[in-house]
C-alpha cells in the first residue's frame, strides 16, 4: 500500500497543533517532525502539546534522544548523524534518512526502514529547489523489490502523486501541499483520495 508521510513546516503556522491533531485524526499514520533550529527545549515542548496517544506516530529528525524518552515512533537521520545514531534505536523504533542521488541509493543499507529520494519533482515549499532526477532512470532505479522502501520528496502534490506512484516509489512524503494550502486538512484527504485512487 501506497505511504503517505508529512513533514512538519520548518516554521510554525497557526493553530499548528490543533491542525496536526485533525490530520491524524483524518488518517495521518507518519508524521516527521522536522524543526531546524529549534532547541531540546523547544521540541520536547512541542511533542508535549501533541496528544500522547499519537506519539507513536511521530518520526524525529532532531534531537534524537527524545525519541526514547517520549516514545516516538523513531528518528530520521540527516548525514552527518548516521554513524552516531544507526545503532542506538530503541526497541521497534524506525529508522528513516534522506538520500538524493541513485548511487547513495542504491548503496543505502537495509536497516532503514524507509529512505526520502530527493527532489523527485521541483519543489512546492523550497523556491529554486529544482527536481534532480530524470523520469526513466528513477522507473528503472525503482524496479523490483527495494530494501528500504523509496518514498518521493519535493514537488509531491495531488497532480504528481500519481506519477511518483507509476514510477514504483514504495510511498511519498508532503510538506508545501498540505500546510502551504488555506485548508490543510482539506489539502491532506485530496491527496490521500489520490493516494488511493490507484491502489
Amino acid at each position: 500500500m501506497f505511504q503517505l508521510l508529512l513533514i512538519s513546516p520548518p516554521e510554525p503556522v497557526p493553530h499548528e497543533h490543533q491542525l496536526l491533531k485533525a490530520l491524524f485524526d483524518a488518517g495521518l499514520t507518519t508524521f516527521h517532525l522536522r524543526k531546524p533550529g529549534a532547541s531540546v527545549a523547544e521540541v520536547e515542548s512541542y511533542l508535549q502539546a501533541v496528544p500522547r496517544e499519537f506519539h507513536s506516530r511521530i518520526m524525529l529528525h532532531q534531537h534524537h534522544a527524545l525519541a526514547g524518552q517520549l516514545g516516538l515512533r523513531g528518528v530520521h537521520l540527516p548525514a552527518a548523524a548516521r554513524a552516531v545514531w544507526e545503532g542506538k534505536l530503541g526497541p521497534g523504533q524506525r529508522l528513516s534518512t534522506s538520500l538524493h542521488s541513485l548511487p547513495e541509493l542504491a548503496a543505502a543499507p537495509p536497516r532503514y526502514d524507509y529512505v526520502f529520494l530527493s527532489p523527485i519533482f521541483d519543489s512546492i515549499s523550497k523556491a529554486g529547489y529544482r527536481a534532480g532526477f530524470e523520469l526513466a532512470e528513477l522507473r528503472a532505479a525503482l524496479q523490483g523489490p527495494a530494501q528500504p522502501l523509496v518514498l518521493a520528496l519535493g514537488g509531491v502534490d495531488a497532480a504528481t502523486l500519481p506519477i511518483a506512484q507509476e514510477l514504483g516509489f514504495a510511498g511519498a512524503a508532503v510538506l508545501g501541499a498540505v500546510w502551504q494550502q488555506p485548508n490543510p486538512v482539506a489539502a491532506f484527504r485530496e491527496l490521500q483520495r489520490v493516494a488511493t485512487a490507484r491502489a
